[in-house]
């Protein structure tokens, strides 16, 4: 298995962790009544479970072998939607750091379909970091209890998770 490839498969498991990691964070935002919260969580749980399987798919795509891990167990104790946005914010940050570390692998590697996949996640995740920043700026402007905290709330509920079913693919 070349370096190229060992690192991707762990992207993939960095994807699924942080679509597990923001699925784990749902509950914390049901059992306060706050569900446009849960749905936005719910989609970007999707969102990351998607990145994985853009990189899966490459792997498969260019002849390398997809080799799955064990997914740790993310955190299920938050004191405030501040802080469960932090630690979005936080991880989004990890992943930037993991993502540009491939770009500087495939560059070394001169793999060159790999580095052209990677621009898509270099551009991803300036978006994930923007969107994470702003609902932190957000609920530190407006606080976290009242009517700021309802009206984010309403506001992420836009945001819905795409429905499943066993047909899809």
């Amino acid at each position: 298995m070349t370096k190229m490839n060992k690192a991707l498969n762990e992207q993939i498991n960095k994807e699924i962790f942080s679509g597990y990691l923001y699925l784990s964070m749902v509950p914390y935002f049901e059992e306060r009544s706050l569900d446009g919260f849960a749905s936005w969580f719910k989609a970007q749980a999707q969102e990351e479970l998607f990145h994985a399987m853009k990189i899966f798919n490459f792997v498969h795509e260019v002849g390398g072998t997809v080799v799955l891990d064990a997914i740790e167990k993310p955190d299920i104790e938050w004191t405030s939607p501040l802080q469960v946005f932090k630690e979005g914010l936080e991880h989004e940050k990890f992943i930037t750091a993991s993502i540009n570390e491939l770009v500087d692998l495939a560059r070394k590697e001169k793999d060159w379909p790999a580095l052209d996949m990677l621009q898509w996640f270099v551009v991803e995740q300036v978006e994930e970091e923007a969107n994470f920043s702003l609902h932190v700026d957000q609920l530190e402007m407006g606080g976290e209890s009242g009517a700021a905290l309802m009206f984010m709330n309403n506001k992420m509920a836009a945001r819905v998770p795409l429905p499943l079913s066993a047909d899809e693919e």
